[in-house]
Parts: structure tokens; sequence; C-alpha cells
């Protein structure tokens, strides 16, 4: 295998899955060596990832909520959009600080959606990521000028969901 070249990933679409494949590409990449940091931009709640991950990877792969929860009010509360670019700087830092191969941003799409953080703040994350550092973005409803600037996308896309079935969230299947 000759140099890396660094990839932008992107998991998007309605369907369930995005974290998931997003989590297990940081496991895979665990057993290569590679070191990974998860940084969610929604998730304020405490998730089976957030525990299980620092411990199975000794530290390898980090998991960092910095989100401040679903925001559904427009204009967004302060407090949610000063959240949100923290994550933006958080994440910055770690493609650019040499000490990750991989960095996620979890449920990125969602906070543009919100109006938390603009696709231009999302763009300038994949305009500094370094040569050999892969960026994976999640999150429904990617938008077109990622699409186009990534490597790959994958649409999840919702078939049957246990949602539209009266089932809430579960622990160790959505939490």
């Amino acid at each position: 295998m000759g140099e890396r070249r660094g990839l932008l990933i992107v998991f998007t679409g309605g369907g369930k899955g995005k974290t998931t494949a997003a989590i297990g590409l940081a496991v895979r990449a665990l057993g290569s060596g590679m070191r990974t940091s998860i940084i969610q931009f929604i998730k304020e709640w405490e998730t089976g990832e957030h525990r299980a991950l620092p411990q199975l990877s000794e530290g390898r792969i980090e998991v960092l909520r910095m989100g401040s929860g679903f925001v559904f009010s427009r204009p967004a509360p302060a407090e949610a959009v000063e959240a949100a670019r923290k994550a933006v700087e958080t994440a910055r830092e770690r493609l650019t600080g040499g000490n990750y191969d991989i960095v996620v941003v979890d449920e990125i799409f969602a906070a543009v959606e919100a109006g938390l953080i603009s696709e231009k703040e999302v763009l300038g994350l994949a305009e500094v990521r370094p040569a050999g550092v892969h960026l994976v973005m999640t999150g429904r409803g990617a938008p077109q000028s990622i699409v186009e600037r990534a490597d790959t996308v994958t649409e999840m896309r919702a078939i049957k969901h246990h949602y539209t079935q009266g089932v809430k969230a579960q622990a160790g299947i959505e939490l």
C-alpha cells in the first residue's frame, strides 16, 4: 500500500444507519492502528458509543458529545449556536492537529438544517483537511456542494422503520 490519501466520506439520507456506519468505519480503522475523533453535533445525551468506544479502543477512538440537542425553533437559541460553533472549531483542531487519522462530524448536516452553522463552515472543514486525514460527515440532507466535493457518498433510504409502528428509541439500537 502506498501513501494514504485522505477521503471525504458522506453518510446521508432519511434511513437509519448513518452514525452506525461512521462508528463501524472507526472500529475498522482501530483494527489498523488508526486514531479517530467522533464529534457529535446534536447529541447531548449519553449513548452506547459514548460509553463503549473509548474503553474498547483504549483511547484511540474519542467520542465528544458537543451538541445541545435537537433544535426546532427559529432563530436557533444562542446556546445551541455556540455549541455548534465550538464543535466546528474542535473538528478543525482534530483535523489539523496531527493526532487523528479520521475525524467524524456526526449529524453536521442537522446542524446546518437547524441554522446552527453554515454550509460554508462545513465546506471549510473539508478545505482544511490535510491530505492524509479522512473526514466523515453524517446527517440527513447533505448539501449538494458537499456531495460534489466528497469522494464517497452513501445514502441511507428508509424502507420501513419501527418508529412508524410506535416503537420508541431503544438502548443498543438508537441510544
